[in-house]
């Protein structure tokens, strides 16, 4: 192939220096300057192919994946589909237990990238045989050959993000950012993101997005681990039922939560404002912001980076499906398809 062609030798070369968006309408009552971070401009559709393309490769330097492997792992459902895109590309079989909480888009989405894909009930405690977290520990024991990613304990998790999200924030507001806005579930993500930005600037406030049911606020305030926190709850991705070692407490400033319902008419109204077809953690991860917003947080000098983790298509039928949200209870005229605008031709 000629070198000039100006082409890509495969879609892992597409992950990473994803771009950041200036929110214009969404954001005109509220002081200051605010930028989303687009992740479902990966090639995957989200940020997981970040940590997808980097934990295997270190596998592979490491020697501890070989050809003919199994990749294992657990997932809501953004970092099974990026380690099944991986595995399509380096030849590996890839088997992933996902939590029933994921959407059947995402499900479905899975299976079609060749993943074979075991759904565990989600409201059950991380240490029951039935949770995805058991489930791949025992396929793992099972299946000669297999390698478990084991994203919520694997430091690797925030050393991806630590080498790419941070600079490239950083690089793209030149410095210039004071607040971090991301949601926590693995906590990969915000805490290998916030450890590069307070390397260059310890005064960026880094700050945390979690669900009401998960542990992760409260164990950060007291650290201590409080069962009596968890209860069911819709958001996908977002909050945890266990203290994952991938997330860096120290690297957060504080972590406010947000309900499934805003966060759910969030999503919506950053299509309708922005144009931006966003997931239910983007949605989760702006409704934080709003709130912070009514508490003051922000002032005219503020220059606010939010990391939109993911792409709408994944939620089609959940916070898309007006019929989906009626059945949650979440029904509002302001944020359902008008079913006006839809027009049928005989």
């Amino acid at each position: 192939m000629k070198e000039d062609l100006q082409v890509y030798n495969n879609v892992l070369e597409l992950i990473g220096d994803t771009p950041l968006v200036k929110l214009n309408r969404i954001t005109q009552d509220i002081k200051g300057e605010f930028f989303a971070k687009v992740e479902a401009f990966n090639p995957g559709h989200s940020t997981k192919d970040r940590i997808a393309l980097y934990i295997i490769e270190e596998a592979e330097r490491k020697g501890i994946l070989k050809p003919g492997d199994t990749i294992i792992e657990t997932t809501s459902g953004n970092t099974g589909f990026s380690i099944a895109m991986v595995s399509v590309i380096k030849g590996y079989d890839c088997i992933l237990a996902v939590s029933s909480k994921s959407s059947s888009d995402k499900i479905d989405m899975l299976k079609t990238m060749g993943a074979k894909v075991y759904v565990c009930p989600a409201n059950v405690s991380a240490d029951d045989p039935r949770s995805y977290y058991q489930v791949a520990k025992r396929l793992h024991q099972e299946i000669k050959g297999s390698v478990y990613i084991n994203q919520y304990f694997n430091e690797l998790n925030m050393d991806a993000h630590f080498k790419t999200t941070g600079p490239e924030i950083w690089k793209q507001t030149e410095g210039k950012i004071t607040h971090l806005i991301a949601c926590s579930g693995t906590g990969g993500t915000i805490s290998g993101t916030a450890r590069y930005l307070k390397e260059q600037n310890p005064q960026v406030k880094v700050i945390g997005i979690d669900a009401y049911g998960s542990v992760l606020k409260k164990y950060h305030e007291t650290r201590e681990f409080d069962a009596d926190e968890i209860y069911p709850y819709r958001i996908e991705g977002l909050g945890k039922n266990l203290i994952p070692t991938a997330t860096d407490f120290d690297t957060i400033d504080r972590f406010i939560k947000v309900s499934d319902e805003e966060s759910a008419h969030t999503a919506r109204y950053i299509a309708k404002t922005e144009g931006m077809f966003v997931g239910y953690t983007s949605g989760a991860a702006f409704q934080g912001v709003k709130q912070l917003a009514e508490e003051g947080e922000f002032d005219e000098n503020s220059r606010v980076v939010i990391i939109f983790p993911d792409h709408g298509s994944r939620y089609m039928s959940k916070i898309y499906s007006d019929q989906w949200m009626h059945d949650q209870g979440f029904s509002d005229s302001e944020n359902n398809v008008d079913a006006e605008k839809i027009e049928f031709i005989k």
